[in-house]
């Protein structure tokens, strides 16, 4: 295996998995596409390749395509409400740039990739090598094997769907854990006032499962419902429980692990200073790659 292959592919596969994340919303399932990625990279000889990076992220994204249409079916007989796989971001010295870094972590966090589950595949792909790494539209339809001018209009159709159907949510991450931290005081302490002051009035609880856990199989709606719900979730946890906050998707969440492993983790989006939308992620076989710092 000629060391500069490996070397050229290496240097690009964070951006790889990136993409392959974005696209599938599964960690384990973007790591295939990328190991895929590897074998046809270097099958055959690429000393003619001038642009490995295009190249790459064409291959990637058109692996990235196939496997999305054919997972897609097996989400609508998903036991309950489906989320992305967590994982850790940690953008690090690599990004710098407080606006890079928040345009990366934006295009990873849960309510966005929610979002992306309603595009089609290539709308999905245009708005993902778009918005969140800015790869010129020409570089796009390249990619996709399509027209500049069908890419643009797919990138359209995207961010339209994306506008309307995503909810408006403050990110500053410091409000975010302070909310998380009281709200779980207070349902540990059984302080039903306490968490009602903590949520909005149309607040939303999502739990994933996959039917595998404890958790709602429905999306479950009004404060009240939600504050009891938690109260009554607290109280079951004894102190075999560990408690820690990582970065996950982009935005503090609280990891609770269970004899070293991780049970469950909690993460919350905030609007005007209360806590709007709240996501259980329980389903064992999405936290199992969890790799916690």
């Amino acid at each position: 295996m000629p060391t500069d292959l490996t070397d050229v592919f290496e240097e690009h596969r964070a951006l790889l998995t990136g993409v392959a994340y974005r696209m599938l919303g599964r960690a384990a399932d973007a790591e295939d596409v990328v190991q895929e990625a590897w074998l046809r990279w270097t099958a055959d000889d690429r000393t003619g390749v001038r642009e490995p990076r295009a190249f790459l992220v064409r291959i990637t994204t058109r692996l990235a395509i196939d496997r999305l249409r054919r997972i897609q079916s097996r989400r609508e007989s998903y036991v309950g409400p489906w989320l992305p796989e967590p994982i850790v971001t940690d953008f690090g010295p690599a990004v710098p740039d407080t606006a890079e870094r928040a345009v990366l972590a934006d295009s990873v966090s849960l309510a966005l990739l929610i979002v992306l589950e309603s595009l089609s595949p290539l709308e999905r792909a245009v708005f993902v090598l778009r918005e969140a790494f800015g790869l010129p539209f020409a570089e796009i339809a390249t990619a996709l094997d399509r027209t500049e001018a069908a890419v643009r209009q797919l990138a359209g159709r995207a961010r339209k769907h994306v506008d309307e159907g995503r909810p408006r949510y403050d990110v500053d991450p410091a409000q975010r854990r302070d909310l998380t931290e009281r709200f779980l005081a207070a349902a540990a302490e059984g302080d039903l006032e306490g968490l009602l002051a903590l949520l909005a009035p149309d607040v939303r609880l999502v739990g994933d499962s996959g039917g595998k856990a404890k958790a709602p199989l429905r999306i479950m709606e009004a404060a009240d419902k939600i504050g009891r719900f938690m109260v009554a979730v607290a109280q079951d946890m004894g102190e075999s429980y560990e408690f820690r906050f990582e970065e996950i998707n982009g935005g503090p969440a609280l990891v609770v692990l269970l004899d070293g492993t991780v049970d469950v983790v909690y993460q919350v989006d905030v609007r005007d200073g209360r806590i709007a939308c709240m996501y259980i992620l329980r389903n064992p076989d999405k936290l199992r790659g969890l790799v916690l710092g």
